[in-house]
């Protein structure tokens, strides 16, 4: 039922979609607080009150053009998408490096692994959802042509260092909160955040660059920028200093368009099994 919602309201304008996505936006944050103070506590933490309004509408549009990314057909979706600075991935590819591409939870994420694999091969760290409705769905947007999905477990971990072995491209949310003992506590916009460790860990054994990518929503449905845009800091030693290092990047990305986070995401919980970081130990655990 839910895969027939979803392939009806794909063929529906993308224009349509975002309308009615911003109006609902609006109806979820009036409607729920805890969705509510989480998304300002948010983002008025990491400094963009201004930004607010434009946030509730944006988080609304990216839950509507969903069923447009996943079940419109890859050339009609890509057809919305103009893409910028490719040739810094394409650069690393012909040189049979591989690619790490990093990509936070900012515009229309889901866009860009079908535009990247829309130009070569791409191996994309993947977590089943929890809720088995979703996942023919889910999987069968993201599996399509040239694009390959490694779970996130060890036997995928395996499979994106193969891909880099061979020269290939593999993707990465490194916002995502990871599993206990996949991660480290660090600043995330001067807050402590359970980070992953794993993409720093394939580029110091592959040497893979980094590449950080998001998806600009334009107004009015009028489709999307792609950008790509390189690591420019130094990872460092530690994996403090690597994970802290990738969280800066982050942080300047999502400052290109900060209201397009999705800042009702709960970034800063606390895992199940891992300890909380000292400042927030009292606090109570919320389940991943």
């Amino acid at each position: 039922m839910l895969v027939t919602l979803f392939r009806l309201l794909s063929t529906l304008p993308l224009s349509f979609l975002h309308a009615i996505g911003s109006a609902c936006g609006w109806l979820v944050y009036l409607a729920s607080a805890s969705y509510r103070n989480k998304l300002k506590d948010n983002l008025f933490r990491a400094g963009y009150p201004n930004h607010l309004s434009q946030a509730i509408s944006e988080s609304g549009k990216s839950m509507f053009e969903l069923p447009f990314i996943w079940c419109a057909s890859p050339q009609r979706v890509l057809r919305t998408a103009t893409i910028e600075n490719w040739e810094l991935a394409q650069a690393a590819l012909d040189a049979k490096t591989g690619v790490i591409f990093l990509t936070p939870h900012l515009g229309c994420f889901e866009i860009i692994a079908q535009a990247i694999a829309a130009k070569t091969s791409l191996t994309a760290l993947y977590r089943p959802p929890r809720k088995d409705a979703l996942k023919p769905l889910i999987e069968g947007a993201r599996g399509r042509h040239n694009l390959l999905l490694a779970p996130a477990n060890l036997a995928g971990v395996r499979t994106l260092f193969k891909a880099l072995k061979k020269g290939q491209a593999i993707g990465l949310l490194p916002d995502q909160v990871p599993q206990n003992g996949e991660g480290i506590w660090v600043d995330f916009f001067g807050r402590p955040a359970y980070t992953m460790t794993l993409p720093a860990k394939l580029q110091q054994m592959s040497g893979a660059p980094l590449i950080l990518s998001y998806a600009e929503r334009l107004p009015f449905g009028r489709g999307y920028v792609i950008r790509f845009v390189p690591f420019e800091g130094n990872l460092g030693d530690t994996p403090e200093q690597q994970t802290l290092a990738i969280n800066r990047a982050m942080e300047q990305l999502i400052a290109r368009c900060p209201a397009q986070y999705i800042w009702s995401y709960n970034r800063y919980k606390t895992p199940p099994g891992v300890e909380a970081p000292p400042a927030t130990a009292a606090a109570t655990k919320v389940d991943a």
